[in-house]
């Protein structure tokens, strides 16, 4: 009995270390970009598609504005017009690089003590587009340096998502003001 508690133990704390490790549905672990120049990740992004999430029901015209910090992290400000009444509403955090060989896995937090994956999967060579995911695949945003991205631009994106496991389906376009 208890090396069945010790095994299950075992296999609970591997499997939260390997967050971005193949499901049992079979996803293969993510991937993200070979590398990200953070000095040209910085400044305001526009999204332009996103996986639905609670903290961004009713947002419209929502960017993100990445301001890189002597210390090396990021601060981060999230704004949205509230579809409903029109009112901006802001969420102020900060971000970390995890793996610096790459610069593409990050932590963001905007109340301690929780925080999410952002993982850079996809990127312009212009840094004209961006695609951030988690590893889960539950959270997914398409972002752009433009309010507007072309058809052949994002349909691109698209099918490379599809590829690394997300589902198109789930995939909502932004409402940019």
């Amino acid at each position: 009995m208890l090396k069945i508690v010790i095994v299950l133990i075992a296999v609970m704390v591997l499997g939260a270390l390997c967050k971005g490790c193949a499901t049992s549905s079979g996803v293969s672990p993510l991937k993200t970009v070979a590398h990200v120049d953070l000095a040209r990740y910085v400044g305001t992004w526009h999204e332009i598609a996103r996986y639905p999430n609670s903290f961004q029901k009713d947002c419209a015209g929502s960017t993100a504005t990445y301001t890189l910090r002597e210390d090396g992290e990021i601060d981060v400000v999230n704004r949205c017009r509230d579809s409903r009444d029109g009112s901006l509403r802001q969420a102020k955090g900060r971000a970390w690089v995890v793996e610096p060989t790459t610069n593409a896995r990050l932590k963001v937090s905007f109340f301690w003590p929780f925080r999410g994956d952002y993982w850079i999967i996809d990127l312009g060579k212009d840094y004209e587009f961006a695609v951030v995911g988690a590893p889960s695949r539950k959270y997914l945003w398409v972002l752009s340096r433009t309010p507007l991205m072309s058809d052949d631009v994002f349909n691109g994106i698209m099918q490379r998502i599809e590829q690394l496991g997300f589902e198109r389906d789930k995939v909502v376009k932004s409402t940019q003001q």
